[in-house]
């Protein structure tokens, strides 16, 4: 038993078969949502107060069954993990077509992406019954059960149904869309009923909890009980998110419902750590050899259609067309990273990305000179470090994302040094990133602006937005959102 409970769907390692056995890695990325969690779990004073509940595959017959309790160890301290069975069918029916196909589309605001046809809400709804009854087999009387993302936006209701001594809350770390948008799911009313069950509920942003609130009441009834002002530094007037105030308590049903706006930080001690190494400088350094351009433009993200990347590529392309000075001294550098396999929808995406490579590269190469170079594997982290140092321009222009970390991972990486970052206007983080570059990746007139003003920023100018940027991002780290959550949920046991 434990008294705080985290729920997410994915688990906290990674499993790795060897001659001796499983063994259990930690995930490479020092930042996200897992090393958020297993930080959370191992800042209490007692870590074996925490369990984390996770899916793992299983055979046909231990669908929804507790299949064991492990403890990982690692160098900073073990981590209890529930583990929960679900079948091959029920993992691709549950994350890989009703969450990608028909929730992730209208989380992000693109209605006309939303399948209804495809999901399949029975074995969703399935799948967080299972999730809600292995919370409720290992959490203690009074314990804090803390529920992260929309796959799983089910459990809170149905675990308020089975024990209601439980306080429980749940964080959302994608974007919430406005009522017009998020009314399109039939499943309206049965996800918010089951969030109004919780104690508290979490976003980044004071604009992706606005959005909560007008859904609530509009759709279920709820009221707005409290309201507060944002925070100057997460209030940058001018931002298309920006919010000045937000709701911090809703009433619904004789409830009391607390809303938060946290957005997640990074591990910036890491981050110092490995940008000051030697080895990193070494390679930075190297790698602007290699490039052989006056100016290196680095952007990174996955293959999604939320992420904006072909809009970027036509942008990068109108610049060479327009500024033939610039060729053979200019490079893009772009790393767009395949989701997991089981997911077939982005294929055509991943296609247009190559296919715009090439058509830039096609164009415009010269036998020692190509102005775009695309990476689809994986980046490690002292590398990721060493490129973003050696990069002059950030460009992260998503059409919508909850928060990314990617942009702050850069500001941090150049440790004040210069470098310019682009951000779009619908980027979660971009409310707490006044001094870059915002602009509308929507329109291309915004984005040719956007990378000319970034080319032709003075250096000095570019040194102070970048100082800060690195000094609030380092305030708002990782450790920050941890502590920060923690208290908020009551568990006052965390070492600070």
């Amino acid at each position: 038993m434990a008294r705080l409970v985290i729920v997410y769907h994915r688990q906290p390692y990674d499993e790795v078969a060897g001659p001796d056995g499983m063994r259990y890695l930690e995930h490479k990325s020092p930042n996200g949502i897992i090393p958020s969690l297993r930080g959370a779990c191992r800042s209490l004073r007692d870590p074996n107060d925490a369990i984390w509940v996770a899916w793992s595959r299983c055979a046909p017959g231990e669908s929804g069954a507790v299949l064991d309790k492990i403890e990982v160890p690692s160098p900073d301290g073990s981590l209890r993990v529930q583990r929960i069975g679900l079948t091959d069918t029920q993992v691709r029916s549950f994350y890989y077509v009703t969450s990608k196909a028909a929730l992730w589309p209208i989380l992000h605001s693109f209605p006309e992406r939303f399948d209804y046809d495809a999901a399949e809400w029975e074995t969703f709804r399935e799948v967080n019954r299972i999730f809600a009854d292995g919370v409720c087999a290992c959490a203690s009387t009074g314990a804090v059960v803390w529920v992260h993302d929309y796959n799983l936006w089910l459990v809170p209701g149905m675990v308020r149904e089975r024990r209601p001594d439980l306080r429980i809350a749940f964080f959302l770390h994608t974007p919430f869309p406005p009522p017009d948008i998020f009314g399109i799911l039939p499943w309206r009313s049965e996800i918010l009923l089951s969030l109004l069950a919780c104690d508290r509920v979490g976003f980044h942003i004071p604009r992706y909890a606005q959005n909560f609130m007008s859904c609530a009441r509009g759709l279920s009834g709820a009221k707005v009980t409290s309201r507060m002002q944002v925070a100057d530094w997460m209030a940058q007037i001018g931002s298309v998110l920006h919010e000045p105030q937000m709701v911090d308590e809703m009433e619904f049903q004789g409830r009391r419902i607390a809303i938060d706006s946290i957005p997640l930080g990074i591990n910036t001690p890491l981050f110092r750590r490995i940008r000051e190494m030697v080895t990193t400088q070494r390679r930075a350094q190297h790698i602007r050899r290699e490039l052989g351009v006056d100016t290196v433009i680095f952007s990174v993200g996955r293959v999604d259609y939320t992420k904006g990347t072909s809009e970027m590529l036509a942008a990068f392309e109108r610049l060479l067309q327009r500024r033939p000075d610039l060729h053979g001294r200019i490079r893009l550098c772009v790393t767009s990273v395949a989701p997991a396999n089981d997911i077939n929808v982005y294929e055509d995406i991943q296609r247009a990305i190559e296919q715009a490579v090439g058509s830039i590269n096609g164009q415009y190469s010269t036998l020692s000179w190509s102005p775009v170079l695309l990476f689809t594997q994986p980046v490690g982290l002292e590398e990721l470090v060493a490129w973003y140092r050696a990069a002059d321009i950030c460009w992260i222009t998503p059409l919508r994302d909850g928060l990314n970390l990617v942009a702050k991972e850069f500001v941090l990486a150049k440790g004040g040094d210069g470098g310019v970052l682009i951000l779009s206007d619908f980027a979660g983080c971009v409310v707490e990133m006044d001094e870059a570059i915002h602009c509308n990746p929507y329109s291309g007139r915004s984005m040719d602006a956007a990378i000319d003003r970034a080319l032709a920023m003075p250096e000095e100018e570019a040194r102070r937005r970048a100082r800060e940027m690195s000094k609030r991002i380092g305030r708002n780290s990782i450790a920050h959102w941890t502590t920060e959550m923690l208290g908020r949920l009551g568990m006052r046991g965390g070492k600070g």
